[in-house]
């Protein structure tokens, strides 16, 4: 692998401002607001052909980061690099091919009204990879390498099944040949019978054509099996990353412990010592210090004034955590 990132983010801070309460209405405090910090210097970098997963609790910011990364939103500040170029804030044609997403509902994500054929060939067309006589041709090569025969061509998103509709974003996504896929939940949706077939599928993508793939989810137990490097958010920051096996054998911050504890296991009783305790506090009202420090049963009075930055453990592992050094060591039997 190169040592240049294929994606790289730097210091990406998103918020919103959100309008006042009606009662402050009312009350003659029209023009006050306040703001909803989705992210807060998110720092992480996707290396070459490699899955890299993002997982958290709903609402840390993982959605927000991947609009951003396809530029569908624009950040409040922070950079955005694609293979070492900096990535103009304005979204482009060349951006947009490079940089392809699949989403969590694939039947939203597809246009109702047109067939499969017409919405490969607007795609080939349209970015000019292939000439036109040979759109057909390209289009049955994409759909037979997501495991769908030429015969969906002629049908509309609606006439397939869930599990079929996400290869046909995936089909979609791939059509423009992008070096880097954002699969944002992309099995969540689906039955569980189904979502292995589509992260076999994803697997053997990202080994056939090299791709860069930010996988985002909340489900462990996949997310150990698909990736090679877990980042954990949080609140909008990023508090730890680590190489999968390391991440699962000896996860350094509090908050990582307590999501591997939270996966369900058919031989063994769940330990309450990580379970975390409590909601994650509200956007618009973060906490003093480490953003975890509420829920964390090791915290001190310094993780309620100071907030940490991500810190070297070892070699390719961070932790936001200032008591990193001091968690007890963590049964590698959790981690299985």
């Amino acid at each position: 692998m190169s040592d240049v990132p294929a994606l790289k983010v730097s210091a990406i801070v998103k918020t919103y401002h959100v309008g006042t309460a009606l009662t402050n209405i009312f009350k003659g405090r029209k023009n006050r607001h306040t703001t909803l910090t989705a992210l807060a210097g998110v720092d992480l970098e996707l290396r070459r052909g490699e899955i890299l997963a993002l997982v958290g609790e709903s609402g840390s910011g993982k959605s927000t980061l991947a609009k951003i990364l396809v530029r569908s939103i624009r950040p409040t500040s922070g950079e955005l690099f694609y293979g070492g170029r900096l990535v103009p804030a304005k979204r482009t044609k060349d951006a947009t091919r490079r940089i392809q997403i699949v989403f969590q509902d694939p039947y939203s994500s597809l246009n109702p009204r047109l067939t499969v054929k017409a919405m490969l060939a607007e795609l080939l067309i349209l970015h000019k990879i292939v000439p036109r006589r040979e759109v057909r041709a390209e289009s049955i090569r994409l759909l037979n390498r997501v495991g769908l025969e030429e015969s969906a061509l002629d049908a509309y998103p609606s006439q397939f099944s869930g599990g079929q509709r996400q290869r046909l974003a995936i089909a979609r996504a791939l059509a423009v040949r992008p070096d880097i896929l954002i699969a944002d939940e992309p099995v969540s949706a689906l039955d569980v019978s189904v979502q292995a077939t589509i992260l076999e599928l994803l697997t053997s993508l990202q080994r056939e054509l090299g791709l860069s793939i930010l996988f985002i989810g909340h489900n462990l137990a996949v997310v150990q099996h698909l990736s090679q490097r877990v980042a954990v958010m949080y609140l909008g920051r990023i508090v730890e990353v680590a190489n999968t096996e390391d991440l699962f054998a000896n996860p350094r911050h509090p908050y990582t412990r307590a999501l591997i504890e939270s996966v369900p296991r058919m031989t063994e009783r769940v330990e309450d010592e990580f379970v975390i305790k409590g909601e994650p506090p509200s956007p618009l009202n973060l906490p003093q210090g480490c953003r975890f420090h509420p829920r964390c049963p090791y915290a001190v009075d310094a993780c309620r004034t100071t907030d940490p930055p991500l810190m070297h453990v070892e070699d390719w592992h961070e932790s936001a955590c200032l008591r990193f050094e001091e968690l007890p060591a963590f049964s590698s039997v959790r981690a299985r």
